[in-house]
């Protein structure tokens, strides 16, 4: 994969490009749908876990967003974002949790460790569309991409 590089002042890239570290295979494919259901024209990386996260970050993948699953094998969501926002070269990357987990100790402890925003994940695709389009309307905005380009 190729690392994406901004400079200040620069034109964006036309898609935003998003990274979902998420280990099961049909709400992955269930986050794409809804993507192209929006109309929102993003570049999609999927991570199987969080350590594949971490590898593709490390090795210069610099999304415009990050939406991350709690549980996951290898290494977890919360250990996955701790590693991300104590990375100077990544922490400034927007992580959003979206998991199965409406736990209040995993949403403070999220927060805590600076997520950008936590959302249980919908049972229905109409609601998981409604999810995406409040992240991809805020995240996915020119004026939110030049804030968190590196």
């Amino acid at each position: 994969m190729i690392g994406l590089q901004f400079t200040p002042g620069a034109a964006l890239p036309e898609s935003p490009v998003l990274l979902l570290a998420e280990d099961n295979r049909d709400d992955a494919e269930l986050i794409r749908e809804a993507l192209a259901e929006l109309g929102t024209s993003v570049t999609l990386h999927r991570a199987a876990d969080g350590r594949e996260a971490l590898d593709m970050l490390q090795a210069g993948l610099r999304p415009d967003l990050v939406l991350l699953d709690l549980n996951m094998p290898r290494l977890g969501g919360r250990e996955t974002l701790k590693a991300i926002k104590a990375d100077p070269a990544l922490r400034t990357i927007p992580v959003i949790i979206l998991t199965t987990s409406d736990a209040d100790q995993d949403i403070r402890a999220s927060y805590h460790d600076h997520c950008s925003g936590y959302f249980v994940k919908p049972a229905t695709i109409d609601e998981l569309i409604d999810v995406l389009r409040q992240v991809s309307s805020f995240w996915f905005s020119p004026h939110a991409r030049r804030l968190t380009t590196h």
